[in-house]
């Protein structure tokens, strides 16, 4: 009897002893990579924001998200977060599948090298570098032919020089999957002037704008004139003066009818603006987005 339970002591010592070496040594095959964002802003229905390391120069998606409170963590492959040399979050349509899904699309947001176990991350080198930006505006409707209105246009374009008109824009060219856009915010609903490329150029919206007049489409840059139609309640021709104007940056494409975070540059029109006078424009709320990523 006593060989017996030797025996079974020595069988459960042993069964322990190989449990306990199976444990010590099972392989690691996950980690945590946590995103720590600020600025962002909650996307239109059908985009997600999406996360990317870079691996060898490959693109391996750390996971998709909507709500932008951080931080938040994600579990990915052990061996991709240790060799991931760069963190890409970009801004993808919602439900994407096939060989799209693989690749983070045009409108990249933010971006940042790791530095051991971290990486800071920022718009600035992957959308534009807004520091240096500075705008100006005229108030003027020069789509119709009626003098009494002209304080219900704005024209982003400097007319000090006249008859040379030049610019009034002083923004970076975007990289792809961005455009700008201007805004004046009635009743405190943003409406916008149309969206743009190039700020010597008329914006996108210059031939089928709703509130334009009907001698024309205007001078050769962006802006608009709201003498038909109503938005936010109010029915054009109106007053901008004390209104805001915004140049914002925007996803392109882009299903959200509101400003994106990113807003270089703003102004709040004097009330006693002359039209058809150049106003220099502000500062905008926000002109970079920034955080970090540890892994």
């Amino acid at each position: 009897m006593k060989k017996v339970l030797n025996l079974a002591l020595a069988f459960i010592i042993t069964a322990v002893f190989v449990a306990c070496s199976n444990d010590d040594n099972t392989e690691v095959t996950t980690g945590d990579l946590t995103i720590d964002l600020t600025g962002l802003e909650e996307l239109g229905s059908d985009y997600v924001y999406e996360g990317w390391l870079i691996v060898d120069g490959n693109p391996v998606s750390t996971g998709t998200f909507t709500s932008v409170s951080f931080p938040q963590t994600y579990t990915v492959d052990i061996n991709d977060l240790q060799t991931a040399t760069t963190f890409v979050l970009s801004i993808e349509p919602a439900g994407e599948i096939g060989e799209a899904a693989l690749t983070p699309a045009a409108t990249k947001i933010l971006v940042g090298d790791f530095s051991g176990s971290s990486a800071s991350v920022s718009s600035t080198g992957i959308v534009g570098d807004f520091s240096n930006s500075w705008g100006k505006y005229i108030l003027a409707t020069p789509t119709d032919d009626d003098d009494t209105n002209e304080a219900s246009g704005v024209w982003f374009l400097d007319n000090t020089n006249a008859p040379t008109v030049v610019t009034g824009l002083g923004l970076p060219t975007l990289t792809e999957g961005w455009k700008y856009e201007g805004w004046v915010v009635l009743n405190g609903v943003p409406v916008s002037t149309g969206t743009f490329s190039a700020v010597d150029a008329t914006d996108d919206n210059a031939a089928t704008s709703p509130y334009k007049g009907s001698i024309g489409n205007g001078p050769g840059f962006p802006g608009e004139d709201y003498v038909i139609g109503a938005a936010a309640g109010i029915n054009f021709p109106t007053d901008l003066k004390g209104a805001t104007i915004v140049i914002s940056v925007e996803p392109s494409p882009d299903n959200s009818s509101a400003p994106f975070t990113l807003k270089p540059l703003e102004d709040v029109v004097p009330v006693d603006a002359m039209n058809h006078s150049v106003i220099n424009m502000s500062a905008g709320p926000i002109k970079v987005l920034t955080g970090s990523v540890t892994r």
